[in-house]
C-alpha cells in the first residue's frame, strides 16, 4: 500500500485520517529512513537497518490494526536515530550518540542549531499531526483511546528476552489493565506488564504527552521482533493483538467497529 504524506509534514506518514473507530494509532519508529543530508549518520553498514535504526515489523502491525479498527494511524518516516519521536527534546536518547552496542557518529557533538533543526523537522511535525487528529476527533465527538506500536530485539546486551508481548503504561493503566485481563486468550504467548521496558526507562513519552495529556485511555504495545519476520507474521500478530484490544476497548465503553478495510485519506 502506498504511503500517504502531506506536503507540510514530509517526515510524517498518515493513514485513514478520517477513520471513525475508537482508536488513534501511533508508530514512532516505523521507518529506518535517514534523509540524505545526514549521510547515514556515519553508521556501520551492518547496523544501518538494524533495530537500532527502527522497529522492524511495527509499521506492518500498526497498519493491520488501523484497518481492523478503522483507526487513524500516524507514523514517523524518519529513523529514530535522527530523532526519536517517543522522546522529548531534552532527553539525550532523542538523538543518541550510542544505541545499545551501536555507535552513532553523526549524533556526536551536535550543536544547539543542529538539534533544533531535527526537533523542528521531525519531532514537531509528528506531534502536530497527532494533535490535529485528536482535536479533529474531539470536535466530532468521537470517543478515542491511544495505542502506540513498537517492536524490540530478542537479545539485549547479550541477554535473551523471553517476553513476547509487552503491555506498557504510565500513570493511566486503564487500557493496559483491560488488555492484560484478556491475556488468557493468547495462552501460547509470554505477555507481561511494563516489560521489556517501563516508565523508568523513559519510553512512555508519547503516552504521557498525547494520551494522558488529552485525557485518553492509552497503552504502548511492544512485540518481540523475531515474531514479525514477514508481513504475514505481522498480520498474524495483529489478529492476535485484536483478541486483547477489542474486548478491552469494549470493557472501557468504546464501540468496536465491524471489521473491514479502511481507506487512506
Amino acid at each position: 500500500m502506498p504511503r500517504t504524506t502531506t506536503a507540510s509534514f514530509p517526515s510524517v506518514e498518515l493513514h485513514n485520517r478520517s477513520g471513525k473507530g475508537p482508536v488513534v494509532i501511533l508508530c514512532e519508529h516505523a521507518s529506518p529512513d535517514i534523509p540524505e543530508p545526514y549521510h547515514d549518520l556515519g553508521l556501520d553498514p551492518a547496523h544501518r537497518f538494524s533495530h537500532a535504526a527502527w522497529d522492524p515489523g511495527a509499521r506492518d502491525v500498526a497498519m493491520a490494526l488501523s484497518r481492523a479498527l478503522d483507526a487513524p494511524l500516524v507514523a514517523s518516516r524518519v529513523s529514530r536515530l535522527v530523532y526519536d519521536c517517543n522522546r522529548p527534546p531534552e532527553a539525550a536518547s532523542a538523538m543518541p550518540e550510542r544505541s545499545e552496542v551501536v555507535d552513532v557518529p553523526g549524533n556526536r557533538n551536535l550543536t544547539e542549531a543542529q538539534r533544533a533543526q531535527r526537533i523542528e523537522s521531525v519531532y514537531r511535525p509528528f506531534c502536530t499531526a497527532v494533535t490535529q487528529r485528536l482535536e479533529e476527533r474531539a470536535a466530532s465527538h468521537l470517543p478515542t483511546a491511544l495505542i502506540t506500536v513498537h517492536s524490540f530485539t530478542p537479545d539485549y546486551h547479550g541477554k535473551p528476552r523471553t517476553v513476547e508481548i509487552g503491555i506498557l503504561h504510565d500513570a493511566d493503566r486503564r487500557l493496559a489493565d483491560a488488555m492484560l485481563a484478556q491475556s488468557h486468550r493468547l495462552a501460547h504467548r509470554q505477555i507481561r506488564r511494563n516489560d521489556p521496558y517501563g516508565p523508568e526507562d523513559g519510553v512512555t513519552h508519547s503516552l504521557k504527552l498525547h494520551g494522558i495529556g488529552h485525557g485518553l485511555a492509552n497503552v504502548m504495545i511492544e512485540i518481540r521482533n523475531d515474531l514479525l519476520g514477514t508481513p504475514a507474521d505481522a498480520s498474524t500478530m495483529a489478529d492476535e493483538l485484536l483478541l486483547l484490544i477489542e474486548p478491552a476497548l469494549a470493557e472501557l465503553g468504546f464501540e468496536i467497529p465491524i471489521r473491514g478495510d479502511a481507506h487512506d485519506a
